[in-house]
Formats: structure tokens, sequence, C-alpha cells
């Protein structure tokens, strides 16, 4: 297993301030506003690297939905209480699709306020784009109670899974159980797998992310849980990367938060 790199360079402990790893144009020194650390390894059973994201990992960031949340259109919403539900969820594949569509028969009109609807019409369509999404409705995704509705505001299918003891995940689309994470795979001409596992930034929503007025991963609101992400998000991970992968990875992370890790750039925003 390789050591976490902070390619931004090392901290003077004393001051906080970078050192001799610092960016510089000529004799000026350029800020490091974004900086992250990662460590990559190999995989113990297949022909594969891992990269993770060490500095997101290590973070206390949290869901503050509806706690805070100021949504994702391009103005502060947190009345609406839509979260990032707003433009509904893009499927992975047809598995995704299957599992969803065999949870949204299992929703009770107590836990669904879109039910009837999404029974009559079904609950996936196909974008502008040509993509399989979420059916909308009112602005948001199907999927999603709004204020006012008798059982709250929230995930329909977060909630059923909730009320019967299972894991989210399970009912979910991909992306929306994923997310603050993300993995992305490429493959090399030898065959030869590279996976990185980081936070979902706003440029992974493509052009629309730009226009967003609040962004969770950015945000010094989100960031304020006692545990750290790889604790909080464990079934995720586990999910994503396979067990062994995970426990190697948390064997490093455990290590290296008691060794003063490199603060999530949100934590420095005012």
């Amino acid at each position: 297993m390789g050591k976490g790199n902070n390619k931004g360079g090392h901290r003077n402990k004393d001051n906080g301030k970078l050192g001799k790893g610092d960016a510089k144009l000529g004799k000026k020194r350029i800020p490091l506003t974004d900086a992250h650390e990662w460590i990559s390894f190999d995989d113990p059973e297949e022909e594969r690297t891992w990269v993770f994201d060490v500095t997101f990992l290590l973070s206390g960031w949290t869901c503050i939905f509806g706690d805070g949340c100021q949504g994702v259109l391009t103005g502060p919403a947190p009345e609406l209480v839509q979260g990032c539900c707003s433009y509904g969820a893009h499927f992975t594949d047809d598995e995704d699709i299957a599992r969803v569509e065999a949870a949204a028969e299992t929703l009770t009109d107590d836990q669904w306020q879109f039910a009837s609807r999404g029974r009559r019409l079904g609950t996936v369509k196909q974008s502008r784009g040509g993509d399989l999404v979420t059916r909308l409705v009112d602005g948001a995704c199907i999927f999603l109670n709004r204020p006012g509705f008798a059982g709250g505001p929230g995930c329909a299918l977060h909630r059923a899974a909730l009320e019967r003891d299972e894991r989210p995940l399970d009912l979910k689309p991909n992306v929306c159980w994923q997310l603050p994470l993300r993995r992305e795979d490429t493959s090399e001409d030898d065959g030869r797998v590279t996976s990185r596992v980081m936070q979902w930034d706003r440029r992974h929503w493509g052009e629309g992310g730009a226009e967003f007025h609040w962004w969770c991963t950015e945000a010094r609101d989100a960031f304020v849980a006692k545990a750290p992400v790889y604790e909080r998000l464990r079934d995720e991970l586990i999910e994503m990367v396979g067990a062994p992968v995970y426990d190697l990875l948390v064997t490093y992370l455990a290590e290296r938060r008691r060794d003063h890790p490199l603060a999530h750039p949100a934590r420095e925003r005012a």
C-alpha cells in the first residue's frame, strides 16, 4: 500500500501555510485553495489500481438535507427542501432501472406522495438528451415528497428503506446512494484498470453544475460530522469497491487520521 500523496506540498505546522512545495509563478506564491491528499494501491485480486481521495474520506462531510441544504438551483431555495433531487436521477444501466421500479411497486401511499401518478405514468422516462431518468413532477424527482406531505419531505425510497430497517442503497438509483461519492474507471492499453474514488464535485454534473448557487462538497456547513466519511458511508464504499479493498483502505485511513491530515478545503472557507 502506498503512502498518501499531498501534491500541494507540505504544511508548516506553526502557521498552517504551505512550505517548500508551494506552487509558484516566478517569485510570486500562488495559494492552493483546493488541495487534496490521495492514496493509491494495487487491488489484491485483480489487475486494478485504486486511487482514493483521502482528504474527503477523512472529512466530516454529512448530508444536511432539510437542515441547511440550499439545493442545486441557480439561487438558494432551502424552503423547497429538494436537496439534489431537482433534476431527477440518471440511471446507470438496466439493472439500476429494474431495481428502482421493483422498489417503487412496494411503496405505500403513506410513504410516497406521488404514488398514484407514478403507478399511472411510470417512474422512468427518456430525457431530451436520450438518457433514461426518473420522471419529474412539479420541478423535481417523482420520488421526492414535498413540504406539506403528511409523511414529511424527502425521498420516498429512502424513507421506505429506513422504515423496513433496510439499506437505502438497495432501493434508490445508483447515482442517488453514491452521492457525494464518485467512482471513475479508466483502462490502459494492456487491460489494467485505474479506479478513482473521490468526492462528487459540481463539475461532475456537467455544464449545468457551474450554474448551481450552492454545492455541498464546497460548503463549510456540510462538514460538521464528528465521524469521518469513510466510517459513516461504510456500506456505500463497500458496495463501490468491495470489502477486501475497503478493509485495506480503512487500515491506512485509521492511521492517517491520527497524524494531522490535510484539512478539507471547505473547512477553510468562510
